[in-house]
Order: C-alpha cells, then sequence, then structure tokens
C-alpha cells in the first residue's frame, strides 16, 4: 500500500532524515483496515524542551490480484465427470477481487471439450466416450480483474467409465459341421467375445442360447457350445431340415445389461441347402475378404416384390445408393438391383479401418407417380480369411532344467503368433519326443499360453537331454518348433555301501589299531566322486572305542579298534555295541558351500558283541524257574477298544430293559385287575365323541297360547312358547306365564346310531278357562322312542294368550333348548 503522511499542525517543521516507516504487523491493507491513521508525535530536544504533534497516515489503496475461493485456492480441484453425460454445467469457480471488481475467467488450453463462461462456469461441449476420448483432462482457469492483473489455478477433470458398450463377438466363423450321432459333451464351437468397457481387466461375460434347441447348450462361462442331446439325421425334422440355427446371446451381466447376439449355423452331414427369405426391409450378407471385385452379392429384385397388379405399377427401380462404405459396392443397374463388390477388401491391410461390418441403404422407388418409396438397409459382413501360418518367437528353444525340479512345475513358455486380422486363437501341442523309457509323454505344455511343465521327475544320471518337437495351430494351419531339456546334475543320490548291516564277535583282549574282525566298507554313489565319502559313528559307540581308517577321501574304509576294552575298572560295562554309522557326500566341499550345497547321507549298522578271555572257574549253570507274565495292555492307538466295549454295554442294557416293559405290558393285559365295587373301571376309558345329531321337527299349530319358556342359547334372553304349535315370542319383563292346558314337549335327537339323546317333558296339569276348557294333552315325540316323565322333567306354569310381536328362535332351536 502507498502512504501519504502530512502534518496535522502548523508550525511544525519535519527535521531531514527524520522517517515515519510501517512495522509489517500487520500488513496494511486497505480493504480490511482504517483507511488513515492519526499519529501523535513526541519531540525532546537535549535541553528538556519537548513538543506534540499530530501526523495523519492515509492509507491509498492499490490493486491486487484475484484470490480463488474454496478447494482451488489450496489445491488442483479433481472434478469426476460419468461418460455419457449430456452437455451441460459440471462445475463452478469463484473467485473475488480484493476490489470488489468484476471478475472474468478463461480456460486454456481451449481445444479441450469444455468450456468456461465468464462467470466461472464450466460446462462440457458434448457427450464424452470413456472408450474414445482421454480419461482425464487438464484445465487451466484463469481469472482476470479489470486492471488486467490474474491469477491461474488447475481444474483435473476426469472421465469415469460406466457400462454402456454392448459387448462384441470376436468368434468369426458362423457355420460349422458336425456329423450326426455326436455323443453328448462334444465341443461344436468356442464362442468368444469382449467387452469394450472392459479394457483394462479380463472381461467377464455370460453366455446362453436364446433359440429353442434341444440338440445344443452353451458354457455361459466359457462359450463353450457343445452337444447336449442325441442328433440323428436321418430322422424329422433333420430329414428335411439338417441346419440347426442357434442364436447366441453375451451379455455384461448375469441380471440384465447390455448384450449382443450372433446367429451361428450348425451343418448336421454335408447339406447346406436353406433358401434365404429377403426381408423387405433388412438383408444381410457375408463375404470373405478378399473376395474377387465384380461379384454379384445381393439380387434385389428377386427379393423384392410391389403388391400392385398392372405395370407399370408394380414396376420400381433401385437408386440412392449410400452409407458407410459405399465406395466398395455398387449397383449394377437400376432395373436390376443387383449389388455387386467394386474392390476387393483385405482386413490385414493397414489402410484398412479394420471395418467388418458395412452398413449399406439403398431406396427403392415405384416409377409410376406418386413415385411411393421406401428403405433398403443392407449389412455386409467381411469375414476373416485365414491366410498366415503361425510364426514362432524362436525356431528352437532351450531349457536348463536341475533333475530335483518337483514334477509339475513349469520350465519354460514358447510362444508363437501370426498376422492374421482378427488374430487367431493359437493352440500349442507336444507331436514328437518327449517320452522316457518309462514315460510316453514326460513333458506337457498347455494348449492355451504355451507353457512347458514336466510330468516325470527328471534323472540326470539316465538321461541328461529330452529333445521334443511343438506345434502351434490355429485351427487350420500350424508351425512347429524345436524343444531341448538340458537336464542339470544335482546331488540327490544317496551314498549306498556294502554291507549295510553286520553283526560279529571280537575278543575283550582285541589289541588297539586292529582292523576289527578284518570288516572292510565299500561305498559307491551315482553322482558323487569316490573321494567324496566322509565316514563318522553317530551313535552306540560308547567310550569312543570304535573308528574308521581313513575317515574320509576315499570309498572304502577299514572298522579299527581305537581304544581297549577295561570292564575291571567298570570304565565299560557294555558287552554288545550297536554302531549307527553316517556316510556323507560332502567331504570335497568346503565348510562354507555344505551349509548351501545339497548333502546326501547313507547309513550302516554294526552290532558287536565282544566276548570276555576264558577262565579256569568251573561255571554251574544255576537252576531258575521262568515265570511267564502276561497283561492286556492297549496301546494309544487302540483307543476306540474301550470305546466300543462301552458303547456295546450300554446297548445290551438298553436293549434288556426295553424287553422287561413290553413283559411287564403284555402281563397287565393278560391278567387284568378285579372291578371296584361300584362298578366304576379302574382306568377311566376315553370319553367317547359324540355322534352327530339329527334333528327331526314336526310343527303342529294347536292354539296360541304360550305355556312353555326357555332360554335363546345365542343372546341368552328368555322366550316363550307354544308346546303344541311351536309358537314363539320374546319374554316380557315380569310377566307370568299363561294358563292353559299342559303339554309335553320332547325333543329327540338321534346320531348316528338311532338313539335319542336329549328329552324333555313338562307334566300336565288342569286348569279352567273362562270360555272353554282344554284337556290335558300331552305333545307327541318328533322322533325316536317315548321316554317316562320325570327325567329332566321342567314344569312351568301356564299364561294367558298374547299375541307375538318380537322375532323369536327358530322351532329347531326352541327344541334344542
Amino acid at each position: 500500500m502507498l502512504l501519504t503522511i502530512s502534518a496535522a499542525a502548523s508550525g511544525v517543521q519535519m527535521l531531514p532524515g527524520t522517517k515515519v516507516v510501517t512495522t509489517g504487523n500487520p500488513t496494511l491493507d486497505y480493504e480490511t483496515m482504517p483507511k488513515h491513521f492519526d499519529l501523535q508525535i513526541f519531540v525532546e530536544d537535549t535541553a528538556g524542551r519537548t513538543d506534540l504533534n499530530r501526523l495523519t497516515v492515509q492509507v491509498a489503496d492499490k490493486n491486487e490480484r484475484p484470490v480463488f475461493w474454496g478447494n482451488m485456492a489450496i489445491q488442483t480441484v479433481r472434478i469426476y465427470v460419468l461418460e455419457g453425460m449430456p452437455p451441460g454445467l459440471i462445475y463452478k469457480v469463484n473467485a473475488t477481487d480484493p476490489e470488489n471488481g468484476e471478475l472474468k475467467y478463461s480456460p486454456l488450453p481451449e481445444s479441450v471439450p469444455f468450456r468456461v463462461l465468464e462467470n466461472g462456469d464450466i460446462f462440457s461441449r458434448k457427450k464424452i466416450d470413456y472408450e474414445k476420448d482421454p480419461h482425464c483432462y487438464f484445465l487451466n482457469i484463469t481469472v482476470t480483474d479489470p486492471e488486467g492483473l490474474n491469477s491461474t489455478k488447475t481444474v483435473n477433470i476426469n472421465i469415469i467409465n460406466i457400462n454402456d458398450e454392448s459387448p462384441y463377438f470376436t468368434t468369426k466363423q458362423r457355420i460349422y459341421r458336425i456329423p450326426e450321432e455326436q455323443s453328448p459333451g462334444t465341443v461344436v464351437a468356442n464362442i468368444t467375445a469382449k467387452d469394450p468397457d472392459d479394457e483394462d481387466s479380463p472381461s467377464r461375460l455370460f453366455y446362453s442360447i436364446q433359440s429353442s434347441d434341444t440338440y445344443f447348450s452353451i458354457n455361459p462361462s466359457t462359450g463353450v457350445l457343445q452337444v447336449s442331446g442325441r442328433i440323428d439325421r436321418d430322422v424329422p425334422p433333420l430329414q428335411l431340415h439338417p441346419n440347426v440355427s442357434i442364436v447366441v446371446r453375451v451379455e455384461d451381466s448375469p441380471r440384465g445389461g447390455h448384450s449382443s447376439e450372433m446367429e451361428i449355423t450348425v451343418i448336421i452331414g454335408d447339406i447346406n441347402d436353406n433358401p434365404p427369405e429377403c426381408n423387405p426391409s433388412t438383408f444381410r450378407k457375408e463375404i470373405n475378404e478378399n473376395t474377387t471385385a465384380g461379384i454379384v452379392l445381393l439380387d434385389l429384385r428377386n427379393s423384392c416384390k410391389d403388391i400392385d397388379v398392372d405395370p407399370p405399377n408394380n414396376l420400381f427401380s433401385f437408386t440412392g445408393l449410400s452409407g458407410f462404405g459405399s465406395n466398395n459396392f455398387a449397383l449394377e443397374s437400376a432395373e436390376s438391383g443387383r449389388l455387386v463388390m467394386t474392390e476387393s477388401i483385405d482386413l490385414e491391410n493397414p489402410s484398412n479401418p479394420g471395418i467388418e461390418v458395412y452398413s449399406l441403404t439403398v431406396r427403392v422407388q415405384d416409377i409410376a407417380s406418386p413415385n411411393y418409396s421406401n428403405t433398403i438397409y443392407i449389412y455386409i459382413r467381411i469375414k476373416p480369411v485365414n491366410e498366415f501360418f503361425p510364426v514362432f518367437s524362436s525356431l528352437s528353444y532351450e531349457f536348463n532344467v536341475p533333475e530335483i525340479t518337483k514334477v509339475g512345475s513349469s520350465i519354460g513358455k514358447v510362444t508363437a503368433s501370426d498376422a492374421d486380422w482378427p488374430p487367431s486363437v493359437i493352440t500349442y501341442s507336444i507331436i514328437a519326443g518327449g517320452g522316457t523309457k518309462d514315460y510316453t509323454n514326460a513333458f506337457w505344455i498347455s494348449p492355451i499360453n504355451g507353457d512347458v511343465k514336466i510330468l516325470e521327475r527328471l534323472d540326470y544320471e539316465t538321461t541328461q537331454k529330452h529333445f521334443f518337437t511343438v506345434q502351434a495351430s490355429d485351427q487350420e494351419k500350424t508351425a512347429t518348433a524345436s524343444v531341448t531339456v538340458n537336464v542339470l546334475e544335482v546331488n540327490d543320490e544317496e551314498p549306498i555301501c556294502s554291507p549295510n548291516f553286520y553283526s560279529f564277535q571280537i575278543p575283550v583282549s582285541l589289541a588297539v589299531g586292529t582292523n576289527v574282525n578284518g570288516f572292510r566298507i565299500q561305498c559307491q554313489d551315482r553322482d558323487s566322486d569316490p573321494r567324496s565319502f566322509r565316514y563318522f559313528i553317530e551313535e552306540g559307540n560308547v567310550n569312543n572305542h570304535f573308528t574308521f581308517s581313513p575317515v574320509a577321501g576315499s570309498n572304502t574304509s577299514q572298522l579299527i579298534l581305537a581304544s581297549p576294552f577295561d570292564y575291571e575298572s567298570g570304565l565299560d560295562t557294555k558287552w554288545i555295541y550297536r554302531l549307527r554309522v553316517y556316510i556323507t557326500d560332502d567331504n570335497l566341499l568346503s565348510a562354507k558351500n555344505k551349509a548351501t550345497h545339497l548333502v546326501k547321507t547313507g547309513t550302516v549298522t554294526l552290532s558287536i558283541r565282544v566276548i570276555p578271555n576264558p577262565t579256569t572257574v568251573t561255571t554251574t549253570t544255576p537252576g531258575f524257574t521262568v515265570v511267564t507274565k502276561r497283561e492286556n495292555l492297549y496301546l494309544d492307538s487302540a483307543w476306540y477298544v474301550p470305546f466300543v466295549t462301552t458303547l456295546g454295554s450300554l446297548l445290551l442294557l438298553g436293549l434288556l430293559g426295553h424287553l422287561g416293559a413290553l413283559l411287564a405290558r403284555w402281563l397287565c393285559a393278560r391278567c387284568p385287575s378285579a372291578p371296584q365295587a361300584d362298578g366304576t373301571p379302574l382306568i377311566n376309558a376315553p370319553e367317547k365323541k359324540k355322534p352327530k345329531k339329527e334333528v327331526a321337527l314336526e310343527m303342529i299349530k294347536l292354539n296360541t297360547v304360550f305355556d312353555g319358556e326357555a332360554r335363546d342359547p345365542v343372546t341368552g334372553k328368555m322366550y316363550e312358547f307354544n308346546t303344541q304349535s311351536g309358537a314363539r315370542r320374546w319374554k316380557k319383563n315380569n310377566e307370568p306365564l299363561q294358563h292353559t292346558a299342559a303339554v309335553q314337549v320332547r325333543s329327540s335327537a338321534t346320531g348316528n346310531g338311532g338313539q335319542e339323546t336329549g328329552r324333555a317333558e313338562v307334566p300336565s296339569e288342569k286348569v279352567t278357562s273362562e270360555k272353554r276348557k282344554e284337556p290335558r294333552e300331552a305333545a307327541r315325540p318328533l322322533s325316536g322312542p317315548s321316554q317316562a316323565p320325570g327325567q329332566d322333567g321342567l314344569e312351568i306354569p301356564k299364561q294367558k294368550e298374547e299375541p307375538e310381536d318380537r322375532e323369536l328362535p327358530s322351532a329347531a332351536q326352541q327344541r334344542r333348548h
């Protein structure tokens, strides 16, 4: 910032050399701090005289660079944009001018598919395709204030790949031939495809057959088409139609997604007679690459028809051949409608952009007015031809393999390729050599990647070199290369000594340095020098009585008595020595090499009995008794013996208990206990389910006197009824029962057995009526035999007749109650 200093009081002079400076803490800022400062300046001279004055400091504004906001102020901003997103706003850049001036934004470079408005909005110019466009863009955003000062920051725009591409088939062959009666599982074709979205990783695709077919199936993961049912050429429908068309679909997701379909034809036998049907709007043609120019591809006139009857209404012409790659094709004439090829197409030609399908359109138009027209779509597929032989990267391969290499290990790899486009699938095989005396094939090669592995253990001492021939095939053409496997020697053989076990006796007085019993050991090793042997006794050499001479450097050595026996002083107590002798093949190795080289060891076992000196003492054979003690002991490995014994005992006890329970039940059933005095059984028999009741009702209207009452089982209310006619009504509160001749009401219900299950009787009673005297009558029962009165009887006093004014339960409900 600029400073302007002025004296506030008159008469005050600023002496030369007097300065007012800023401290820099904080830095003066016109936008955030006061615009002027009033300073009091105190002056004192050497005589003690003083003066005080005021100094005004005015802060002048200075133009500053614009400042970005947010993350752009401190770092490069990363923006992620989905591919295929429509053009539009993707980000907004914010910046501010300390002087509050109007800012303008501009991008660099301007060639990227993005533009920046003057207000800082970043827009995409087009839909970005991840598979065709760059995956990342760097955009330098410059913000400029009105006076030309600017600041620049970088924006990193990253394009995110999405699943927006359909997989396409890489298998170009569409026609396959197989003989009939192939067994299920026979491979017909290997269908392959690729997904453009998976350019950085192997495609994960799923194959399926869409057409209804009972002869073939396809592996959903590998695309291998194979026979799944019997194929009989001699019976319909194959008798008339030997061509089986299969629509194969490839999808990039098991639950929907993008997919492509391809139709292949499997010809059973040698017949391929299936006349094409012309689609009115679409034609598809497949030709081999390098097809001779001038050949007729399609005759549109034979496939197109006009339903008009008379000419010239049914006459038409073909014009307007256009489309991608139309310069390679032409119409012979407008009247003939024959499509011919004008130039031969070579897929391997570098000038060819690798197009395999040409999309053409032809307009078919009536000659007569009003010249109706239609468009025909033609798709010409160029079928690759296998023109080139596979070529190995080398005519001969040589692999060095140690003889101790494990079976199944990879020892090398051969590679081959050809110049066909698209690249052919090459398979590898061994066609000659590679065998040993024990195995026909000692080596195996991966048919996919040419990786060579061993199938049996190699032995340098038997065979030092192996030779075989490998073949690379693209299903039609082949190439060969020779392979040499050099077996490298490794110390993998153990020293073998003779004898490897020896037993003998020596006298206790044998002199030191004597060859024990003349014993001599002789060793040999198939992969070691005779001087490489070293001898030492590992076990059983108590008091070091024995040694070998020489101890190393020879394939033969003698057993020598190194020290005398001393049994009298008790130093020696053993009379039988079992020596464990080790023979190693590391004598010629240095101490350093012994730690890194493979060392093999052979063993020899010696049994030496020391015979004491004879004495003059007469020996007598003492009598003794041999006591043989036998004890059953189970080994740790026989843990199952006590387990099986215990389990068998438990099962036997359970079986005996079950048999006892069955016997007790049988005895109770055969000998029942005496009945109780009152006739009640000791065990309550289960109550039998009552049979379903069948109620028969008979209604006879005798009079309207309500001489009975009962309770409704549904509502719980009391109602009155006439025992003769069955008439009923709800009972009013505190109303006496009407007086009438008593009747006997019986409700009879018979079950499935036909027996009566319930009755109700009302005894008769004589009453006198004002108008007439009614004799006592009894209601006859509706069904079932009669029952003597007095059982479950109910006496109901008579009441006067009253009109029925409410809805009453049915007669069936009345009689049930």
